[in-house]
């Protein structure tokens, strides 16, 4: 990732004089399991590409945002779009594929959405990680607000419970469940939610009237029961939101440089722990790449260390028998040999010993079934590669 095509600039260039316009990249990468999702530590490496920027003519000075992602924290977007709207008199998102939950939520804030013929947004509603107290070992469970919804609209309305005892013990039933602290969460959640999507699609340079703001919140919250539904350019048009359908070169250079970071970020190479395992223990990758922000000016890429480990249930007395069998022949003794010859014994002997820890290891790993894979990502940070970058 060292010239111009490879980090993307050559494009990037190209899709600016397109559009008259300047171009900044934030692809978060979902190499499967390991995705990244906008998170606040975006926002300073933004400033500083913010910063950089020099336009040809500052009467009309017009930001694209190059954005691909699955989602992430939705009380980011206000910070990026509002940031952008300091240094620029038009701002619009260009999406090639993905701009998934938060994303969307950050698209609502451009003048314009342009969408390629492959590109998708999606419901807003956030998802939680149900946090109760007490359970342990036992791993987290993410929590949809348009399953809570769903549920609590299914018993007043389908089920036609209207009797306050019998709601009330849905409602603690519903609580035990996923635990007092998320169900309060999940109302925190959409409201902010709402409170946000609502200051974006204001913030446009042509603010929409009360009732399309309405009309676009309602159906990205509420009527699109499912999250991980894909709203392709012609229904988030019809939605009412301001699309603008990429086309001929445009649609062309966009999907290229998709292509050219989907390549980087490894996105089509899935690493599931219990495949890179096949023949090995445990793997640590250093400093892989998972996410990148990038203009004409400056580069930043996101790093982390991804630790893989094969968990093994190990019996609780296994059999080890290590022979060695470094013997002399009998009636020789060490001292009578010449001392080359005793050096080499010793070397022998010593580089034996130290393969003695790595022979009990694999032993102990045959004689134990493997219980199960496990990977997590550690050590994520922004990292500037601008002199790569140039």
């Amino acid at each position: 990732m060292c010239n111009n095509e490879q980090s993307g600039t050559a494009k990037i260039a190209a899709l600016e004089n397109e559009r008259k316009s300047k171009v900044i990249v934030y692809f978060l990468g979902d190499r499967q399991p390991f995705g990244t999702r906008i998170a606040e530590d975006c926002v300073r490496p933004f400033y500083e590409h913010l910063l950089a920027l020099e336009f040809p003519d500052t009467t009309n000075r017009v930001i694209d945002l190059f954005l691909y992602s699955r989602g992430g924290d939705v009380s980011v977007p206000w910070r990026i779009a509002s940031m952008i709207r300091e240094f620029c008199d038009e701002f619009n998102v260009l999406i090639p594929y993905k701009a998934q939950s938060a994303a969307t939520l950050l698209s609502l804030g451009a003048d314009n959405i342009v969408m390629g013929r492959k590109a998708e947004l999606g419901p807003i509603g956030p998802t939680l990680v149900k946090g109760t107290a007490g359970e342990g070992a036992v791993p987290p469970q993410e929590v949809s607000v348009e399953d809570v919804n769903s549920f609590l609209s299914f018993i007043k309305e389908r089920a036609n419970i209207t009797d306050q005892t019998a709601l009330s013990e849905v409602v603690r039933c519903l609580v035990d469940q996923i635990g007092p602290l998320t169900v309060g969460n999940v109302n925190r959640q959409n409201s902010h939610i709402r409170l946000v999507a609502r200051k974006l699609l204001a913030s446009r340079r042509q603010k929409p009237d009360e009732e399309r703001i309405d009309t676009v919140i309602e159906t990205l919250t509420e009527k699109i029961y499912s999250h991980g539904h894909g709203i392709a350019r012609k229904e988030a048009k019809d939605i009412g939101l301001p699309v603008e359908f990429a086309e001929g070169n445009i649609e062309n250079l966009m999907w290229e440089l998709y292509s050219l970071y989907e390549k980087f970020l490894d996105m089509s190479d899935p690493l599931y722990p219990e495949v890179a395992l096949t023949d090995k223990e445990h793997e640590v990758l250093q400093k892989v790449p998972m996410a990148v922000i990038e203009s004409m000016a400056k580069r930043h890429v996101h790093r982390g260390h991804i630790d893989l480990v094969k968990t093994r249930e190990v019996p609780a007395s296994p059999q080890i028998n290590v022979n060695l069998n470094l013997q002399l022949p009998p009636g020789i003794k060490p001292e009578a040999l010449p001392q080359q010859v005793q050096s080499l014994f010793q070397q022998m002997v010593q580089q034996v010993a130290q393969e003695v820890p790595s022979i009990v290891q694999k032993e102990i790993a045959r004689q134990s079934p493997v219980k199960g894979f496990g990977g997590r990502v550690y050590g994520g940070k922004w990292h500037d590669e601008t002199t790569e970058h140039q």
